[in-house]
């Protein structure tokens, strides 16, 4: 079962800032700094695309342990400054979760898209009684 809420997510990992770096005929890199709780924390990693890296750079400073189902990427608006939409979903033990993410610059969009989803991981799980009266 697929978690969405209402209430407002608390961030406990936030995006400071990112740096990839992509060229032909050489390994993707990324560089970036979250906050977690507060702390400022840096972390790099390389990968088979920038986004890859930044993800992998992000599980080195959080370590999740969640496996990422689904990576999915649409425009917002039209035109090659079109703002770019992100969606990820992670499964860690029977939990699935959706994380979303929006920038001009796709792999920033990426990254929030899974420190969204990261940040939802964190939240306690909270269930209804399926008969549970709406009141």
């Amino acid at each position: 079962m697929s978690e969405s809420s209402g209430e407002a997510l608390q961030e406990r990992i936030k995006l400071i800032s990112l740096k990839v770096c992509s060229e032909t005929g050489e390994t993707p890199t990324a560089e970036l700094v979250l906050s977690v709780d507060d702390e400022e924390v840096s972390g790099s990693a390389i990968g088979s695309g920038p986004v890859d890296a930044a993800y992998k750079a992000i599980e080195s400073i959080v370590d999740s342990g969640a496996h990422l189902q689904l990576y999915s990427v649409n425009n917002i608006t039209s035109g090659t400054d079109s703002q770019g939409d992100v969606t990820v979903r992670f499964e860690k033990g029977g939990r699935i979760i959706n994380g979303s993410g929006a920038d001009t610059d796709i792999v920033i969009a990426s990254a929030k898209a899974y420190l969204n989803g990261l940040n939802r991981l964190l939240e306690p799980e909270v269930r209804e009684h399926p008969q549970a009266a709406d009141v």
